[in-house]
């Protein structure tokens, strides 16, 4: 598995454990980081990971706002967590983070959806992802 897809992956358990517990991404972060280097058996939280929560988590609200505005027929308290959390990692790395191509970030998506949730998911994350890309130079525009 590639660095950056076990990074995303890593992000992805980060925010689904937050939304688990309610408890904020950044402090299940610093729990993260803490057992990684008191636990050899735990893998070490790496940079990109570190980067993906922190930068969801400056964007949280504004990317529930989307989420909400863009998932037709879906209240996002309503929705599956993990689809949820794989969004809102999505949507932060498609819209404020121009290293990865587009279509790499909604192919990473979709196969945490494939792996991790149910059989329509896939296809949800793909929609609402795509609608993202579609009108991201305004969703940027918008803050």
């Amino acid at each position: 598995m590639a660095a950056r897809n076990k990074a995303r992956k890593r992000a992805f358990q980060i925010l689904f454990e937050a939304d688990q517990r309610g408890e904020s991404v950044q402090s299940v972060l610093a729990d993260w980081v803490r057992h990684s280097r008191t636990d050899d058996r735990q893998p070490p939280v790496g940079e990109f990971t570190m980067e993906l929560v922190e930068g969801y988590a400056q964007y949280a609200d504004r990317i529930d706002d989307l989420i909400v505005t863009y998932a037709v027929d879906w209240e996002i308290d309503r929705m599956p967590v993990v689809d949820r959390s794989i969004l809102r990692l999505g949507a932060y790395e498609l819209i404020w983070m121009d290293e990865t191509p587009d279509a790499v970030v909604i192919d990473e998506a979709v196969q945490l959806a494939k792996e991790f949730s149910t059989d329509d998911s896939p296809s949800f994350v793909n929609g609402l992802l795509a609608r993202f890309k579609d009108l991201k130079p305004n969703l940027r525009r918008e803050q």
